[in-house]
């Protein structure tokens, strides 16, 4: 399970947005809706999920309702505070989203509709273990307005899959990507690197497999180590080796090229869009995702997740009895809530916008901060062409050293 909550304010048991919240209707609205459940815990998870034997009181099969009652104690909150806008992006993450039969997650996704209203042209995804994706899924997903299934293939290697605790066949991410491409729904796949055991050449096979899938977008993750799950413990008992950072760094870089040669455009750090009809892969960006990296509003449903509305963070209860309980009592699963000061929101900002392949505009940076910007051109992580255009732009190296630029920028 993931580590504990933030330390914040209390959050009010009405869930209200305070008085003085100054809400842009113009900044673009979206959802996340939280589906904890897994089969099995995979090692180097600590995403707030729950296999059956941890749900404690909480039960699957009533998930869809409990989390429509959110849903509609959100359209009360966000319009008695003048904040209520049409969702540009909808996301169904996890967990397993797709351990729910498909009709809960289309009841879900109506019940966000008919509380917000949606855009024309909308984004809609939807995670999915490639176990559990079949055509009557796809399909049932497609007709309740679902645009897009990002598919969890890891690895094509079965002994990586081993090693993060996958239970996945290899040959099974096809038949979810086929299934996806009959019923009209746009493609993602995530892949994962650096797990113990697994070497350049295997990662070299994933990619090829992943880029043989032909799908719209690719995304890959440096495998973290996060305290409390069983890799970390694996890792410090020496059962297995800890990722190898120069490893990492020369599988990114074998990413990069292979991706760019498949016709993949990379537009943040770890994701990757498929080049369309415009030359370009702006089409095929998960849009959802860049309304995290820009700073939109979004609703967080369900245990443990998160909201951001014009400057407010809030999080909710974790675990999907709490949740449940909550909800049941027409009370708000919200567990605290902060405002982040100037310096927190600089830091967020530039930690998110220089991942990015458009940069973060220079003049956002205070007058002094920005000096050190030359400094990071003469060592290569900063591009000088898009510096000059003032936009901060991250080189292939600066992506490798990301964290460094941003501690330069900060600092």
């Amino acid at each position: 399970m993931a580590g504990p909550l933030p330390i914040g304010d209390p959050a009010p048991r009405d869930g209200a947005l305070p008085a003085d919240l100054s809400v842009d209707r113009d900044v673009p609205f979206s959802a996340y809706l939280h589906v904890p459940f897994c089969r099995v815990r995979c090692g180097y998870c600590d995403f707030n999920t729950y296999t059956s034997g941890e749900l404690r009181g909480a039960r699957q099969d009533e998930y869809a309702d409990t989390l429509i009652r959110e849903i509609a104690l959100a359209g009360r909150v966000l319009g008695d505070a003048g904040a209520l806008r049409p969702m540009d992006t909808v996301f169904f993450g996890g967990g397993t989203p797709t351990l729910l039969p498909p009709g809960d997650l289309a009841r879900m996704l109506d019940a966000a509709v008919s509380a917000f209203g949606i855009t024309d042209g909308a984004e809609v995804t939807v995670e999915a273990n490639p176990d559990t994706v079949t055509p009557e899924v796809a399909r049932t997903l497609a007709d309740a307005g679902v645009t897009r299934l990002s598919v969890g293939m890891q690895s094509a290697v079965p002994h990586v899959l081993a090693a993060l605790d996958r239970t996945h066949r290899p040959e099974n991410v096809r038949t979810a990507v086929d299934a996806a491409r009959e019923a009209g729904l746009a493609v993602s796949v995530d892949l994962i690197y650096g797990a113990p055991g697994e070497s350049l050449a295997d990662w070299e096979a994933s990619l090829d497999a992943a880029t043989a899938l032909e799908s719209d977008h690719i995304s890959a993750y440096a495998l973290i180590i996060e305290d409390g799950t069983k890799l970390a413990r694996q890792i410090r008992r020496g059962e297995v080796p800890a990722p190898d950072d120069d490893l990492q760094a020369d599988m990114y870089e074998l990413a990069d090229e292979r991706l760019a040669a498949a016709g993949f455009d990379w537009y943040e750090v770890s994701n990757w869009a498929r080049r369309s009809s415009t030359g370009s892969g702006i089409d095929n960006r998960s849009r959802h995702n860049l309304a995290y990296w820009r700073g939109s509003d979004w609703w967080g449903f369900g245990p443990g997740a998160h909201s951001h509305v014009a400057g407010l963070r809030w999080w909710n209860v974790k675990h999907p009895a709490a949740y449940a309980q909550r909800l049941a009592a027409s009370e708000s699963p919200a567990a605290g809530t902060e405002r982040p000061g100037r310096e927190a929101h600089l830091l967020e900002r530039v930690l998110l916008e220089t991942r990015l392949a458009e940069g973060m505009a220079a003049s956002d940076l205070p007058e002094a901060n920005r000096a050190r910007v030359a400094g990071l051109i003469a060592d290569g992580l900063v591009d000088a062409g898009a510096a000059i255009r003032g936009r901060i732009r991250l080189t292939l190296k600066g992506r490798l050293l990301a964290d460094a630029v941003v501690r330069e920028l900060t600092d």
